[in-house]
């Protein structure tokens, strides 16, 4: 009885929090732009909290380097699976290799692992989260203008980076982190009052993200076969590369202390930045409808990633 109430106490919320988004959809308590509205706070202020207090704890080593690169590597990799084998299975849709690749770290992962595994876990999350964001904010993105033949310049991407409130809390944190600077500040108890701040800032972020992913979550007029194609494709894919990078992390000497945060990182949805890229409606449905079963699916995941226990 007690373990289940115990998943209970880390599930219960997240199950709560998505109804409260659904009931807000149907009941009209909240508008698109009231929803829009929540969504950028979270962008723009909560989840940079939680990216400057993670990247400034983080544990920095070549090991660290090596792991950003992987996961680089991981995704450009999924990406050229995903394009080989929609190929292979004639699926039609130009964005099936994007919706293969690529994690929602920012507006999901994030909120899962601090549900599931506490602050403590968050640090390991942004290890693995570096390689995916620098892939996303670069490659993913120039890869993503070519298929609507609108390549975005070199300095177009620099200028959308250094913009972003994600980016510039990454930076700031990486900086104060790297450079030890975070821990010299510590028996002065400047570093203490950075956490104090920047955790009172990012509490409400899991709440809201949920909220907001509970509204959006709409399956009227899905077309369930190409998305169901779709959602095993990337699950194959995502499996595999859970497997790989387990292996390799365990190769390169972080043994299990990884596992958590991978565990969380390969079960969420692609970026949800896609919808953005689709020249037409019928190709913004297709790439929305998926995003919302993935996203369903990365739920589903991390109840049970929750009742297992790992």
């Amino acid at each position: 009885m007690g373990n289940w109430i115990q998943i209970l106490h880390t599930v219960l919320p997240v199950v709560l929090m998505l109804a409260i988004g659904v009931v807000c959809r149907k009941k009209s308590l909240l508008s698109r732009e009231g929803i829009n509205a929540l969504k950028s706070v979270v962008v723009n202020i909560t989840l940079p909290a939680v990216m400057l207090n993670a990247f400034a704890t983080m544990n920095y080593s070549f090991k660290n380097i090596v792991l950003t690169l992987l996961m680089f590597a991981v995704c450009l990799l999924s990406w050229y699976i995903g394009k080989a084998l929609g190929c292979l299975f004639h699926m039609e849709s130009n964005f099936v290799p994007f919706l293969t690749t690529g994690f929602e770290a920012g507006m999901l992962g994030y909120s899962l692992c601090m549900l599931l595994y506490g602050s403590k876990g968050i640090s390991a999350f942004a290890s693995i989260d570096l390689g995916q964001v620098l892939f996303v904010f670069t490659l993913y993105k120039i890869l993503l203008g070519m298929n609507a033949k609108k390549a975005p310049s070199a300095g177009q991407l620099v200028s959308e980076m250094l913009r972003s409130a994600t980016i510039i809390a990454i930076i700031a944190g990486v900086l104060l982190g790297a450079t030890g600077l975070f821990r010299m500040l510590e028996p002065s108890g400047i570093s203490a009052l950075i956490t104090a701040c920047t955790d009172f800032v990012s509490a409400p972020t899991s709440a809201i993200i949920l909220i907001s992913i509970g509204y959006d979550l709409v399956f009227d007029d899905i077309p369930w076969l190409a998305v169901g194609k779709v959602a095993v494709l990337r699950f194959a894919i995502m499996l595999c590369m859970r497997l790989l990078v387990g292996w390799v992390v365990r190769l390169i000497g972080f043994g299990d202390s990884l596992d958590a945060a991978l565990n969380i990182m390969f079960i969420l949805p692609p970026p949800y930045v896609l919808p953005v890229f689709a020249d037409d409606e019928k190709q913004r449905s297709y790439v929305s409808s998926s995003l919302s079963v993935t996203t369903l699916l990365a739920i589903v995941g991390f109840i049970v990633l929750a009742v297992v226990g790992v």
